[in-house]
Parts: structure tokens; C-alpha cells; sequence
């Protein structure tokens, strides 16, 4: 395992501009395709005295297949992929890590080069991780997510996107918070900063790929459980951040998608939200399938069906967010 300093994320990901008014403006970074667009105009809400420090952890002996980890998020931002061909929609993309590192690369960097392919504009999410001193913690991630959709709708006709047309794709924890954001998207967990938090934070279409899905069921992932509400949560506390309690009329179509020999995050994470937002009478695909196990990504050999899981969620956009093919 290589740690980078910070010294190093610099070089790596670029200079973070200061956390200014003007730095709200689309920025780009010393790495020419890392355009971003920074979520708050100041410290983050619930910020503490000392922000944590950005730090990668690259898990790869390839350095043609990077697989980073970042943690220490202290000014949380999106990463912009823009297609060559845009057809107007807009996926934010959401990597998991157990709430307590982002998986950059095989579940944000790998999933935006397909979904531009097909003409949609990405946005990788860069959460804050709710360990790492921020007051609040249960709130913290979903703060972001809010905001994230809040500032991708503020700023569509710079990058040439429909606010009408804006879905998230979530993976593991990433998918516990594109989940919640689907079901808590108009829960006050921050006090509005500008004009742009009056916008609608519910996405138009939620992907979530093999997600964590109850906090309070003997079936949850413990780990992202402890990293999000703390070892000593209440009942009462990890009842209310398990998303198959918070399905309501208001919450968007939903694709889940879940391996039977998931050893991680298991199967019935995804079956207890499916028979939820079935009985709320609210659209859902579930797609279960018997090999895969948990973070495979893009990265499931061709004979498995399981591997063709990127063509049914974007046909599953097509249906919902006209997310059709960038025109020739």
C-alpha cells in the first residue's frame, strides 16, 4: 500500500481552490481533465476547528489500473466528465468505501468513462466522510449530496444539461447515500447558503449497485453502519437512517442491482428496499444475480451476467430521464 501526502494529492488531483464565493465558479486544476465545481462557498456546515487532510491510498501494483482511495475530504466538490457528445442528461455519480474512504477509481473514474461514451455529463462526488471530526456526523454525507444536486441544477445551462434530467448512481455506502438522497432529498440537514439551495434536490432516477441499505436490520453492513452514526447509535438513530424506512410517494425510480454471493453487503440489503418502494407503489427494477460478490464494478469477467449490468441501467435511464444515445 503507497500513501500519498498531501504534497503528493497535488500533484495527483490538482490544487483545491480556497473555499471562497469564487471559488464556486467551475474550476480546473493543475490536471487539465479534472474540471470541478466546489460545493460550499465557505467551510462546510458542521466543519470542525481543524479540517482533515486529503489523503490517497493507491491499492494497485498497476499503473495502468489505478485504484485509488480517498479519504481526509476537507472542501467537498464534484469532478465534471464531460462527453463529446452531450445529450443533456446528467449522472452524479456517488463511490462507496464504507463511509470511510471514496473508491475513485473503480467506482467513480471507470464509471463516468462509460456513462460520457453514452453522451451523458458526469459528476463524481467527493463526500466528506462523517468520521473525521464534523459535527452533525449522521448528516454530513447527505448535506453533500443535497448540495451536490442543488449545484449541478444552479449550474446546467454552463454545462449544457436539462435540471430536469439529473440522476444519481450510487455503489455500496455511495449507494446507501444515493438511496437516501432519493428518500430524504427535502429534509432540511443544513442551512441554505445561496439561491441555489431553494432548487429541488430529488434526483430525477437513483442507480444503486449492490448498497447498504438498513442501518437497524441484523443484515446491515456493520462498518458503514459505525462509520456513519458512531458505535454507541441508538435504535431510534439507525432506524432513521436505514433507507427502506424513508420510501415515500415523492421517492424517484430506482434501479437496484445486487449478487446473491455478495459476503459484504448482502443480498437483502437490496430486497428490503425493492419490497418497499414495490408496496409504496413507486417504480423500481431489481436485478439480482447468483455470482458477483460485492465491489465488482466494471470489473466482472464477460461470462457472467452480472457483467452486463451498465446496458440495463442505461436503458433504465432511456426510460426514465430520455438519457437516449449522443446523436452521430
Amino acid at each position: 500500500m503507497t500513501r500519498i501526502s498531501r504534497r503528493g494529492l497535488l500533484a495527483v488531483l490538482g490544487t483545491l481552490p480556497l473555499a471562497t464565493p469564487a471559488a464556486l465558479a467551475v474550476t480546473r486544476t493543475q490536471d487539465p481533465a479534472d474540471e470541478r465545481l466546489m460545493l460550499w462557498p465557505d467551510r462546510p456546515p458542521g466543519a470542525p476547528d481543524r479540517l482533515p487532510e486529503v489523503r490517497i491510498e493507491q491499492k494497485s501494483q498497476d499503473p495502468a489500473v489505478p485504484v485509488r482511495w480517498l479519504s481526509g475530504i476537507d472542501r467537498p466538490w464534484l469532478s465534471v466528465r464531460r462527453p463529446a457528445r452531450p445529450n443533456g442528461a446528467a449522472v452524479i455519480v456517488m463511490p462507496g468505501g464504507g463511509y470511510g474512504f471514496l473508491s475513485w477509481d473503480r467506482e467513480g473514474e471507470e464509471q463516468a468513462r462509460w456513462l460520457t461514451d453514452r453522451g451523458m455529463t458526469v459528476f463524481i462526488l467527493a463526500y466528506r466522510l462523517p468520521g473525521e471530526g464534523w459535527r452533525d456526523r449522521a448528516h454530513v454525507p447527505l448535506a453533500d449530496a443535497q448540495r451536490a444536486i442543488r449545484r449541478v441544477r444552479g449550474t446546467a445551462g454552463r454545462f449544457g444539461i436539462d435540471p430536469g434530467r439529473v440522476a444519481v448512481l450510487g455503489f455500496s455506502a455511495g449507494g446507501h447515500l444515493a438511496a437516501s438522497l432519493a428518500t430524504r432529498h427535502d429534509e432540511p440537514v443544513y442551512r441554505p447558503v445561496d439561491a441555489q439551495d431553494r432548487l429541488s434536490a430529488r434526483p430525477d432516477a437513483a442507480g444503486l449497485i449492490y448498497p447498504v441499505v438498513s442501518m437497524a436490520a441484523p443484515f446491515t453492513h456493520r462498518g458503514s453502519r459505525e462509520a456513519l452514526l458512531g458505535e454507541a447509535a441508538s435504535q431510534v438513530d439507525r432506524l432513521a437512517a436505514s433507507v427502506e424506512t424513508r420510501v415515500t410517494e415523492s421517492t424517484p425510480p430506482c434501479f437496484l442491482l445486487h449478487a446473491a454471493d455478495d459476503r459484504v453487503v448482502p443480498i437483502a440489503n437490496s430486497l428490503a428496499l425493492y419490497e418497499r418502494l414495490l408496496a409504496a407503489g413507486r417504480p423500481a427494477e431489481f436485478h439480482g444475480y447468483d455470482k458477483g460478490g460485492h465491489g465488482f464494478a466494471l470489473r466482472l469477467p464477460d461470462a457472467l451476467p452480472a457483467s452486463r449490468w451498465p446496458d440495463l441501467f442505461a436503458a433504465f435511464l432511456e426510460r426514465w430521464i430520455g438519457a437516449l444515445p449522443a446523436a452521430r
